[in-house]
This record gives structure tokens, sequence and C-alpha cells, in this order.
């Protein structure tokens, strides 16, 4: 296969979170996509940890991530991106928190743009327009859009589950519904949150952190299929299946299509 993808992170996204956040775009995905509402994250349940699992496919204990803060890896793995680039695919990132390019080597995304979360406001939304029009105007082979605001304005400043945090959440899902009709026709689209999360934290091996929701839309995925033990370390290798590279040996995720 050679498909173009588009990989979505909601930041915090819990599995009940998003079948409460109200959005009727929530409905027609567990109708059209096939998604599963109880995939794991990793331990510990932290953003840059969990990304560094999503582009690597292998635990923190492999990639040695643990907190917020970037370190070198002792022993590096091909990641996605690395993965993509050598094989002539064109990259793409928008993203809201500035920390979240330690996760790809700079010289293996072509297009990138960063609007800060934490010193603009609906910073989302900014970046999926962004996103879009690069899309519509470049069509590059692989996307990635993150997206903070229900993590941080919502779950962080709020609490998780809160009115204000399930706001946010619709809102992440009103972008993912742009994106798809945008999209829909030329991109395999993939949507994931990171961990979720409890109280006003997160982090912990709880089933609130570590309970995740995962979303497939394109030829492959059927409609309403309900996907089973999944985790984040599955994204890559399924990416990367559905774009006709070889798998890295050291990944430890499988591909969703196998």
């Amino acid at each position: 296969m050679d498909n173009k993808v588009i990989l979505i992170s909601i930041d915090g996204m819990r599995p009940d979170g998003f079948l409460q956040c109200g959005h009727p775009f929530a409905q027609q995905m567990l109708k059209e996509w096939s998604y599963t509402l109880t995939a794991r994250s990793v331990s510990p349940s932290i953003t840059l940890p969990c990304h560094t699992s999503i582009f690597y496919s292998v635990p923190p204990t492999r990639h040695g991530i643990f907190t917020n803060l970037y370190t070198p890896p002792v022993r590096p793995v091909k990641g996605l991106a690395e993965s993509l680039a050598e094989a002539g695919k064109i990259n793409a990132a928008f993203y809201n928190w500035e920390t979240m390019r330690h996760v790809w080597r700079s010289e293996t995304m072509k297009y990138t743009t960063l609007i800060d979360a934490y010193a603009e406001e609906n910073t989302d939304a900014a970046l999926t327009d962004c996103a879009i029009r690069l899309i519509q105007a470049r069509e590059p082979d692989f996307v990635y859009l993150y997206m903070v605001e229900t993590d941080d304005k919502g779950g962080h400043d709020h609490g998780w589950m809160t009115p204000e945090y399930l706001k946010q959440l619709a809102n992440a899902v009103g972008c993912v519904q742009k994106v798809f009709e945008a999209a829909k026709e030329r991109y395999h689209i993939l949507v994931t949150a990171d961990h979720g999360g409890h109280d006003r934290t997160h982090g912990t091996d709880s089933p609130e952190d570590m309970t995740i929701p995962m979303f497939f839309w394109g030829k492959g995925f059927e409609g309403g299929r309900q996907l089973q033990n999944l985790t984040l370390l599955d994204l890559t290798p399924t990416i990367a299946d559905l774009m006709g590279l070889p798998m890295v040996r050291e990944w430890e995720g499988k591909s969703v299509l196998k």
C-alpha cells in the first residue's frame, strides 16, 4: 500500500469524555470509523513519554523519556518520521506545545507550524485551519496534528470530565470533523489520545489515565468495527503499513491491519 495518512492527537482525551462531549460528529465517528474505546497508554501516562512511544513504537523503558523534559536517547530507535523521510515521503507537523518538536528529528519534517497554546487562545482551531490549507495546497504524504487544549485548558485548568473539559474536547472533535471533510477522499485519518486524566492531573497507572480511544478512517477500516487490544505502540506500525514502509525491527507494536 502507498497511502497518505493524517494522524491527529487530542491530548488528554478520555473515552467517556469523547462519548459525553456532545459533538454530533463523535456519533458519526462511532458509526463510520473503526475504533476502540479501550486502548492502552504507556506508563508514565505523561505527554512527552506518550508521544515518543507513538512515534517510535517502544515503551518509555526503551526510549528513556519519563517526564516532559526531553533528554537525548541513549539507544536511539529509528522512528516513524525518520522512516518516512528515508522513503522520500513529504511530512508535515502542526502542534501547539513547543516541546513536541523533540518527538522527531527536524530534518524529517518538510513543513512545521507551532502556535503556542500558552501564549495564544484557540490554538487547536488555528492549527487545524493551517493544516487544512497545507493539505489542500501541497498534499503532503504524512500530516501530524497535535492539539493540547483539551488537556491543558480543560483537564488541568478545570478537571477531567468537568463541563469546561467536555467543551474543549467537543471543540477538538469539531477540528477532527473539519479535517475529515477536507481530506477524507485523499487520506487515511487516524485519531488518538495520548493519555486520559483524573481530577486535574494524570501520569498514574489508573484506568482513568491509561485508557484511551483510537479511531481509524479509510479503505481497510470498516465502519462501526470495534478493535481490541490496542496500545499507543500500534500506531506507527499501522501508519507504516498503510504507507508501504518496512517495519523497523525494534518496533514493539503491531499494525491494526494485520
